[in-house]
């Protein structure tokens, strides 16, 4: 090989090193996000429960008075 072939090649394998290291980079934010997000869907999922519980309650406590009076 003439020494443009190989530093042509060397450019082309340095540019392949730096995108699969921007590519990790890439998977490991979007991992990170994806974590957060299924925190947030779980945090959310039960203020959710919690509020449905509440509005349960309230019902039936209405029921209870409305069934008294």
């Amino acid at each position: 090989m003439t020494d443009n072939l190989l530093t042509a090649l060397e450019a082309k394998l340095d540019q392949l090193i730096q995108l699969v290291e921007r590519q990790q980079k890439e998977n490991q934010q979007l991992r990170e996000k994806e974590g957060e997000w299924a925190r947030e869907r779980a945090r959310l999922i039960e203020k959710n429960e919690l509020a449905r519980t509440r509005v349960e309650a309230m019902i039936t406590r209405l029921k209870s008075l409305e069934q008294e009076g």
